[in-house]
């Protein structure tokens, strides 16, 4: 069973779930904070859109160290290629993932942060806003997939 779910087997899940779990451990450690992809990339965009959403102060005052994070999630695709790790050509039309992609934007802004914030971060400090907010996305998720296949959209 296993084997079907996993057909490239499970290591390189265990690696990647490890350094995913360093990397926000270590930030916590030296910061205080908890690492999420909206609000490193909502500070990143504060010093090129100047609304007052990407100018709050919570953004402005740590975009720093959090451009610092968000350039380690590019160099660490980066460095996932230049490995030579094995890839999966999406078979998604491109109009369908940018859909999703400003689906996801607007989500992770209404839901206070996105699925890594709430789901990696806030889960593991217990969070119940988190725990809340995670249940919501993967019971939307699950009922979309659901709604899509019995459309025949789904993949």
């Amino acid at each position: 069973m296993i084997e079907s779910l996993f057909p490239n087997g499970i290591a390189h899940y265990l690696v990647g779930g490890l350094f995913i779990g360093l990397g926000v451990a270590t930030l916590f450690a030296l910061t205080g904070r908890q690492g999420g992809a909206s609000t490193f990339f909502s500070a990143c965009w504060s010093w090129l859109i100047k609304t007052p959403f990407f100018q709050q102060g919570a953004f402005l005052g740590s975009r720093n160290w959090r451009l610092v994070y968000s350039i380690g999630f590019v160099l660490g695709g980066l460095l996932y290629l230049a490995l030579g790790l094995p890839q999966a050509a999406s078979q998604m039309p491109a109009w369908k993932l940018a859909v999703g992609g400003l689906l996801i934007g607007y989500g992770g802004r209404l839901g206070g942060g996105c699925t890594s914030g709430h789901g990696i971060c806030g889960m593991a400090s217990l969070n119940l806003g988190s725990i809340s907010v995670v249940l919501t996305f993967m019971a939307t998720g699950f009922a979309t997939a659901l709604l899509l296949k019995a459309m025949g959209w789904g993949v």
